[in-house]
């Protein structure tokens, strides 16, 4: 009879499944893939989402007046390769890469924008924004916008080139996203529905 033998290292298997970007698909509504699970992302408001469509509508403009890029609209879905992100879905974005018909876009975004929430402040919501950051510029996008419409710094742009150091636009000021997308600018009062008729 052979002797027993008996695993001495223990270490706990995990019986978890990793959700993949198949399961992405079939997600109602906003959703991103990290660590291997799907993180739905709420609705947003009145005025972060007439922000994020602001800037949508003036990046549309510039697409197809410079013939180049595309400006995307929030809930869509970008595809990655990180080892803890296989997933981006900005609220705006900018994208120069191939059609990808039906599917989701190929690759991170040049330009991400990201515009906060009710729910998007605080200590741990700025921790999850810088990770978020850093795993934009490690994906490949060149510049994030971090929009913040209760604070008078309205608009922080963080470039990959010194991902650490925002360049901050106020009301009555004119917002860029060098080098990303070139060229076009945005009058940050443009962000608050208040301003429209005025």
């Amino acid at each position: 009879m052979p002797p027993k033998i008996y695993n001495t290292h223990r270490t706990p298997m995990s019986t978890k499944v990793e959700a993949t970007i198949e399961d992405l698909y079939k997600v109602e509504g906003k959703a991103e893939l990290v660590n291997g699970e799907i993180i739905l992302m709420s609705p947003t408001g009145c005025v972060p989402g007439y922000a994020g469509d602001e800037i949508f509508s003036s990046l549309r403009a510039y697409s197809k007046h410079r013939k180049v890029g595309r400006a995307v609209g929030d809930n869509k879905a970008f595809v990655v390769n990180l080892p803890h992100r296989k997933s981006f879905s900005p609220d705006v974005a900018f994208h120069v890469g191939a059609d990808t018909g039906m599917k989701f876009y190929n690759g991170a975004p040049v330009f991400a924008v990201e515009v906060r929430s009710e729910g998007g402040y605080g200590m741990r919501a700025e921790r999850q924004m810088a990770k978020k950051r850093a795993d934009y510029f490690a994906a490949g996008t060149l510049v994030v916008w971090d929009v913040d419409l209760t604070s008078e710094d309205v608009v922080r742009v963080y470039r990959s080139s010194d991902p650490e150091r925002a360049t901050i636009y106020h009301q009555g000021e004119i917002a860029e996203a060098e080098p990303a997308v070139p060229g076009w600018t945005m009058a940050v009062n443009d962000l608050f529905p208040e301003n429209t008729h005025r």
